[in-house]
């Protein structure tokens, strides 16, 4: 097995992924897309193929607003106006994504994405006019194609909200093997007040996040970026073997 903490995955975001593993290495957080459509066709099918993710007593708690052309593209602009002019920090959140006090290892490896990202782009520690306009871009979605937006019900608890990760891992990894790519963003969840009224959300929904969806743009140097990952043997403890 390739060790993605040592450089640069041996498949190409952009490819098609013919096997589980490909998919899987080959999955990256894209942040530059390239404008050409994405069918609706190729849509609905990652989302069936993404719908035969488990979940407990096969209950299926996710819930997806696919976004294309204009609905999305009004929903990007109030966003990104909104975030322009006052940051998160205007909105509520329905729940925290992160922890609320950040410790090692967690606070280093987040602060070296933050580094590598923006080292990339060329954007300095400090430069915090570029940060925001970049950050920015979450609610642009990249301008990529297409916007998925999950919600669920605000009655699950965190085993449907379990289940609900493998079904969007379940997304992005059916997208490889169309050959396409996604940003999943959590960002996209603060928003939820502008999301809920343009589509119609109903209260009784949380909004989970965003995602990406379309071709990776070549020659965005954002795209080159490969994130670390801790070696099996740090995180997993074998018996019996």
């Amino acid at each position: 097995m390739h060790d993605a903490s040592k450089g640069a995955l041996p498949f190409d975001a952009g490819s098609v992924a013919r096997t589980v593993e490909e998919a899987l290495l080959s999955r990256r957080s894209v942040r530059a897309f390239r404008p050409e459509p994405v069918p609706r066709e190729a849509v609905e099918r990652i989302l069936a193929a993404a719908s035969r993710a488990p979940s407990g007593t096969n209950v299926q708690p996710w819930k997806v607003h696919a976004l294309a052309g204009e609905p999305k593209n009004r929903l990007a602009a109030e966003m990104y106006a909104a975030f322009m002019r006052h940051g998160e920090e205007g909105w509520t959140r329905q729940y925290e994504y992160y922890p609320t006090k950040w410790r090692e290892p967690y606070l280093g490896r987040r602060r070296k994405l933050g580094w590598d990202l923006y080292g990339l782009l060329g954007i300095a520690k400090g430069e915090r006019e570029k940060t925001r306009e970049q950050h920015g871009r979450n609610f642009l979605f990249f301008d990529a194609p297409v916007a998925l937006i999950f919600t669920i019900d605000d009655d699950f608890e965190k085993g449907s909200w379990l289940d609900y990760g493998m079904f969007i891992q379940s997304v992005m990894l059916a997208a490889r093997g169309l050959g396409l790519d996604t940003c999943p963003q959590a960002a996209i969840a603060s928003a939820h007040e502008i999301i809920r009224r343009q589509l119609g959300i109903p209260a009784s929904e949380v909004v989970v996040c965003g995602m990406s969806l379309g071709y990776a743009r070549a020659g965005a140097v954002e795209n080159t970026l490969v994130t670390e990952r801790e070696p099996v043997a740090g995180f997993a403890r074998f018996n019996g073997f």
